[in-house]
């Protein structure tokens, strides 16, 4: 195993010995470890207070050890021994913690039987990228898969606050122990960090009575900033501004939320840079509250760093495992989740889960052009299928449709100096196109995907600042672009947006194109910088929000 280089990339930020090819905990763990899953009555582990304690012992044992954070033995203690129950407590440290210390003493031979497995998941030599744990380096395209048992024994890892922590930070790598989580709870104690906790002891709880023997992926997705010949790379202002594609179906849902949608479809994570944000500090809004109800996704926090403006992270396949009610500091566990979503062929649930960063309080600079695209190109990523790209640019190569510089992904297919297709795309809608581009693949596309929609919100705006309007514009341009059949949009109550409904049907009705769109958006903020207008983009493009069976020339800041 030392030989594999995606081990050697995430052995440093592993707590576990390597020799001869051999996983290994230090035996003074070892020890400790089989104590504490022989029950309470054996390791005296009863309590909040004396599990951190115990905690400290393990940590004390392994090399890189480090104290644990400040107030985190306190918060321990007021969880497990104030907060909580009798009746649960003794449930905790008669059945859970014994059950995850067995998981812990399983982690070596979990880790070695995965990367035995790593190069083809499905056994069949059906999968040719390597799917090994290891450390996704910004600007790497990878991707990870790991068993819902080893993300189990991970995050046991976490609880235990046994991950290595020096050099996480220099390498961009978000807080991984839940040591600050339980310090946070004592420090400065609020009602929605207890339900936090709460939803992770409920994870345990449920996967130390039955382990669930799925998978989950985890994927790095970058637009190249330099051209490269098989995949899309950064688009430049231009490649939008001259874009013909049709604007996708767009859906207004008045309430809901994105984890209760019922289609096929990405759910967008209004993420953080580093993903999680302050999932285990004091952070309770999206993001944070996605990664208590699926805490799968918190393993991704232990190989995943920060993204840079022209990366993405998808994830498929984590499970969900409580219900909740409220938001912010409201929020608070309700019951358990019985996760009732389909698998695919590779073990996942079919749960695509899309993280992207937005700008943080960008005030007027959010704007500018160059912000604008960030903005734009930054969902494009995290919603296209560089894949599919290939496919579609190798079928049009087979078939004789364009040279090679007409085939790419601003070529043939959506824009102004291609000949073929293009020129029905003014009439023609988004499912129109996927449908006329499977028919040409038949058996080399896999159809399914082609139904696959975005399902988002106030995506950069609440706690990030930003403009509600622009930001749906925003999201609707990338999700087109990227040949996403619809956009369901859940408001949130945003009162900026009343009006999205009638507005997108407007523009949907009087069919404009990606680059008709982008270049209103342009001037809308352009106006907003020179401080022409005050006026939202809904009521600037429709100042009396005109009635869909108006024309163009009834707006006067149509195309």
């Amino acid at each position: 195993m030392e030989s594999r280089e995606d081990f050697k990339s995430i052995l440093p930020y592993l707590p576990l010995l390597v020799r001869s090819s051999t996983l290994f905990w230090p035996s003074r763990v070892v020890e400790a470890l089989k104590a504490l899953a022989r029950g309470p009555h054996h390791s005296r582990v009863d309590s909040g207070e004396v599990l951190s304690v115990a905690i400290s012992d393990i940590r004390s044992s392994l090399p890189q050890f480090e104290p644990l954070a400040h107030f985190a033995p306190d918060g321990y203690a007021l969880f497990f021994d104030e907060l909580m129950s009798r009746a649960e407590a003794a449930k905790w440290f008669g059945d859970v913690v014994p059950a995850m210390a067995n998981m812990l003493l399983k982690l070596p031979s979990l880790l070695e039987s995965h990367y035995q497995g790593a190069d083809d998941p499905l056994g069949e030599g059906t999968y040719s990228v390597g799917t090994g744990l290891h450390l996704i380096r910004s600007q790497e395209v990878g991707i990870v898969f790991l068993s819902q048992e080893l993300i189990g024994a991970l995050l046991a890892c976490s609880f235990f606050c046994l991950f290595p922590v020096t050099n996480r930070g220099a390498n961009y790598l978000p807080t991984i122990n839940f040591d600050e989580l339980f310090a946070s709870l004592y420090e400065s104690y609020n009602e929605n960090q207890e339900h936090k906790i709460k939803c992770i002891v409920h994870y345990f709880e449920r996967i130390s009575s039955r382990m669930p023997v799925g998978f989950v992926s985890f994927e790095r997705k970058v637009l190249p900033l330099d051209h490269h010949p098989l995949c899309m790379s950064y688009p430049e202002a231009d490649f939008w501004s001259k874009s013909l594609l049709p604007l996708c179906r767009f859906e207004v849902h008045g309430s809901g939320v994105i984890e209760d949608q019922p289609n096929d479809a990405l759910e967008v994570d209004f993420a953080n840079k580093y993903i999680g944000g302050g999932a285990l500090h004091r952070g309770c809004v999206q993001e944070e509250i996605r990664f208590m109800v699926n805490p799968e996704l918190i393993v991704g926090m232990l190989f995943l760093p920060s993204m840079a403006d022209n990366e993405a992270i998808e994830i498929v396949g984590a499970e969900r495992f409580s219900n909740y009610i409220g938001y912010a500091s409201s929020f608070r566990y309700s019951s358990d989740h019985v996760d009732k979503r389909d698998v695919d062929v590779f073990g996942r649930r079919k749960t695509r889960i899309v993280a992207i960063d937005a700008l943080t309080w960008p005030g007027m600079k959010q704007y500018k052009l160059g912000f604008l695209l960030r903005e734009t190109n930054k969902a494009f990523c995290g919603f296209i299928d560089q894949s599919k790209y290939c496919q579609y640019e190798r079928v049009f190569q087979d078939k004789g449709l364009g040279d090679r510089d007409d085939i790419s992904w601003n070529g043939v297919l959506f824009h102004e100096s291609s000949s073929t297709i293009v020129e029905t795309n003014k009439e023609t809608s988004v499912d129109e196109v996927l449908r006329i581009f499977d028919e040409k693949t038949s058996m080399c596309l896999d159809n399914e995907d082609s139904s696959i929609g975005v399902v988002t919100g106030n995506w950069g705006c609440g706690a990030f600042g930003g403009d509600p309007e622009l930001k749906s514009i925003v999201q609707w341009l990338a999700a087109s672009q990227a040949l996403r059949p619809f956009i369901s949009y859940y408001k949130f109550g945003i009162k900026e947006l009343e009006y999205l409904d009638q507005v997108t049907r407007w523009i949907l009705l009087h069919k404009w194109t990606v680059g008709d769109l982008w270049n209103i958006m342009v001037e809308y903020s352009s106006q907003r910088l020179k401080g022409q207008t005050k006026l939202g983009f809904f009521t600037w493009l429709l100042p009396s929000l005109t009635p869909l069976k108006a024309s163009k020339a009834d707006s006067p800041n149509t195309p």
